[in-house]
């Protein structure tokens, strides 16, 4: 083999390696070119989840934003409304302010104004043999009275004991003889309807005073005519009278003036000297009430003396039948005792009994 053989032999040697290098040079660099392209990929993933998120917590924030506007726009609207309120009541209130401020200057101008709550004590009643006339419903005041309507063919007797009442009450039925014949009549008790709490309202009436503490001894016209003319005089502390009213259970009068500024002038004085002609005479003055009843509550009352006879058959005259119902119930064989009143009322008539309060002193003298 010749030199120049061998030459090409090396050279080809050289060329083989080189190749091989060159093959591995470009295996290594697709080995990076695929690492870089797994890197891009990759990378471009986590840009891509990356961008997904940052979406979602956008969506989620603008979401919690919306939210949030609408509840501060809301508490917003609660403040406003609460201001309004606040508003609202702080006017009220000033209008209640001027209110009472007005209320105080009318109770210290009528000082004499009040209210009145009480109870009203409870009071028996019985019934004593009186009638009324011209009443046509039970009715009651508080002296106390009531009236009663009978009914027909019934009686009401009234013990001087309560004791002889419950027991006529207890035997109920009772045999009464009339003559040859006997009647059967039934004994009920008596009960009312009667306040046992009144709350009432009053004012002092600016035009009226009560004038009391009269002479008993000057007949009732002179009366109301002196007293006419002090109070129309206005060196008196008067002015002029429309009108002047005996009040018979108080033995008081109430005069009337034609002007508002006279009445509290003279009850703020009270004692006032009239003239009768012979002497003077001192009169009180005070003012006048009116009133309503704002609330009243009713309970049962019961006449403890006082005894309703029923089924009486209209069989004699009224005074004969009376009389033997008083005869037979005073017996203390039949029951009874002695008696305080009677009343008959027949059938086909109508009368009033008249109750008045059966005061302790009453029953004390009786027993």
């Amino acid at each position: 083999m010749s030199a120049e053989d061998f030459s090409i032999v090396t050279d080809g040697e050289d060329s083989a390696l080189e190749i091989n290098k060159y093959q591995a040079q470009h295996e290594a660099i697709l080995k990076e070119q695929n690492i870089l392209r797994d890197g891009i990929a990759n990378n471009k993933y986590f840009a891509n989840e990356f961008k997904r998120r940052a979406d979602e917590k956008k969506a989620l924030s603008e979401e919690e934003n919306t939210k949030r506007t609408k509840t501060i726009q809301k508490e917003k609207e609660k403040c406003r409304f609460v201001q309004e309120e606040n508003t609202k009541l702080q006017k009220e209130i000033l209008k209640i302010n001027e209110e009472m401020q007005s209320l105080d200057h009318k109770n210290s101008s009528l000082k004499k104004q009040t209210e009145i709550s009480t109870a009203v004590p409870e009071r028996k009643v019985v019934f004593r043999g009186n009638t009324k006339e011209g009443a046509h419903a039970v009715s009651f005041d508080v002296n106390p009275q009531i009236v009663y309507p009978m009914d027909g063919g019934t009686a009401l007797i009234t013990f001087e004991e309560k004791d002889v009442a419950q027991n006529i009450l207890k035997l109920k039925d009772h045999l009464v003889l009339l003559g040859e014949c006997t009647i059967t009549v039934q004994a009920k008790p008596i009960q009312f309807l009667a306040p046992s709490y009144v709350e009432m309202e009053t004012q002092v009436c600016p035009r009226r005073i009560l004038v009391s503490n009269l002479p008993k001894a000057e007949p009732e016209e002179r009366v109301l005519d002196k007293l006419d003319i002090h109070f129309s005089r206005s060196r008196n502390g008067g002015g002029e009278v429309e009108n002047k009213d005996m009040l018979h259970d108080s033995g008081t009068v109430v005069i009337t003036f034609l002007d508002d500024n006279i009445a509290k002038g003279l009850s703020d004085k009270q004692d006032h000297d009239v003239d009768f002609g012979k002497k003077k005479h001192k009169v009180k003055v005070t003012p006048f009430l009116n009133g309503e009843i704002s609330q009243m509550k009713l309970c049962d009352s019961e006449c403890t003396r006082t005894v309703l006879l029923t089924g009486i058959p209209n069989i004699m005259d009224k005074d004969n039948l009376q009389d033997n119902l008083e005869i037979h119930f005073q017996k203390t064989a039949n029951g009874g005792g002695e008696v305080e009143g009677i009343l008959y009322n027949p059938l086909g008539h109508t009368s009033l009994a008249l109750f008045d309060e059966d005061s302790p002193q009453d029953s004390q003298s009786k027993s």
